[in-house]
Order: structure tokens, then C-alpha cells, then sequence
């Protein structure tokens, strides 16, 4: 078994959980209504503004033998850069207040992921990131694409309201097959613990970020949740 075959296994009761969200459910059967996908930009923003940081803080702290995953990481970042100002985009396209959001803060489980992960960075091992790209890439490729073609027939939107999801429902595909090589070459069991370990924890709290998203329904009373 590959590392990254062993990564997706040991790990997948904690995506099985993120995937259990009612959130999830409503928006791929087409009955989420526009405020919860707005909170879902909301909550996306805080966190994908810190992709490019977090790349960046992992890639000063790699030890010389993982030159080779530094190279990847500036890759990474190239594709990376903007992607929190496309969400906002998308926010305005559905008449959501993108610089309300843009200077607001984030809900819990948001601001625990994203220090979490800085903090694995910096006192654990760099090489943790990774568990948060498994978390993220792969959830993307499971829903991203789905998600945004049912959301945009159901909530009447336009194609701009959805870029954020559409292009990283496509993008990460590539991005997972780049991911697993990298994973797979990743030799070192301490390197291979340190991934698994945050990915656990990532899959918990990016799971509890889209388990405290308020719920509301097409026709349903639009109640705060």
C-alpha cells in the first residue's frame, strides 16, 4: 500500500464525518437556500486567505532533504494566489456584503483549523500542511463541482456567483494526482505520521465548520439557526 493509500484509509471515519453534514446533503439535493451558501462563502474565506501564508510558512521551515517538496509548494503557491478574492466575488454575485465578510471574523471552527495548522507548522513538523491539502483537495473533488451545478439550477444563479466552486471542483483533480506523487515520495515515518496525525484533526474541524452552518431550506421559515 502507497503512503497516500494509507492517508485516505487512516483517515476516512474523520471524512465520513465532514461528509455527514446536513449542510452537504441540502445544497446536493438542491434544497439549501441562498443565505446557508452564503454563510458556507463566508466561513470559505477565512480560511482560504491563509492558503497562501500557510504554503508559504511551510515551505521557510522544510529541512534541505525535502528540497524537492519546496519546489512543489511555490507551484502551489502561484496557483494559489487570489483564490479568497474569487469567493468574494462570488458573494457579490449573490448579493451577499463581501467586504462585511472580508473584514469580519470567522466562526469557530474556521479560526481553530487555520491556527491549528500554523501551529503544526511551526513547533511540530512543516510537513503537517499536507494533511490539511488532503483535507481540503480532497473534499473538493468529492463535492465541489456537484455541488455548485445543482446549487446554481436551484437557487436560479448566475455562473458567477459559483467560480470559487467550479474551478476547484476541476482544479483539484489535477491538484490530488500532483498530490498523491508528492505523498508518495514523502519516505520518512515521522514525515508520513505528522500528515496523517492533522489530516485527522483537519477532517474534525473543517467537518465541525460545516456542521454549525446554519441550515435553512428553499420555502422554510428563514429563521436564524
Amino acid at each position: 500500500m502507497s503512503f497516500f493509500e494509507r492517508l485516505q484509509a487512516d483517515t476516512a471515519a474523520e471524512r465520513a464525518y465532514l461528509l455527514s453534514a446536513p449542510i452537504i446533503h441540502h445544497a446536493l439535493a438542491g434544497t439549501l437556500a441562498l443565505d446557508s451558501y452564503r454563510a458556507f462563502l463566508a466561513q470559505a474565506y477565512h480560511h482560504v486567505k491563509h492558503t497562501v501564508p500557510l504554503l508559504m510558512a511551510c515551505g521557510a521551515r522544510l529541512p534541505e532533504r525535502l528540497e524537492w517538496l519546496r519546489v512543489a509548494i511555490a507551484e502551489y503557491i502561484e496557483e494559489e494566489t487570489g483564490h479568497q478574492e474569487w469567493i468574494l466575488n462570488d458573494l457579490r454575485a449573490c448579493g451577499g456584503d463581501a467586504e462585511a465578510v472580508r473584514h469580519g471574523q470567522p466562526a469557530l471552527p474556521a479560526e481553530l483549523m487555520v491556527a491549528y495548522v500554523y501551529d503544526r507548522i511551526a513547533r511540530h513538523n512543516p510537513v503537517s500542511f499536507f494533511g490539511m491539502v488532503q483535507v481540503l483537495e480532497g473534499t473538493s473533488i468529492a463535492l465541489a463541482t456537484q455541488a455548485a451545478a445543482v446549487l446554481q439550477s436551484s437557487l436560479k444563479l448566475p455562473p458567477q456567483a459559483f467560480s470559487y466552486l467550479t474551478s476547484h471542483g476541476s482544479l483539484d483533480i489535477e491538484h490530488v494526482a500532483f498530490f498523491e506523487t508528492l505523498m508518495n515520495r514523502l519516505d520518512d515515518p515521522h514525515d508520513q505520521a505528522a500528515v496523517i496525525h492533522t489530516a485527522k484533526v483537519v477532517y474534525r474541524l473543517y467537518g465541525d465548520l460545516f456542521h454549525q452552518l446554519p441550515v435553512h431550506t428553499q420555502g422554510a421559515d428563514h429563521a436564524a439557526a
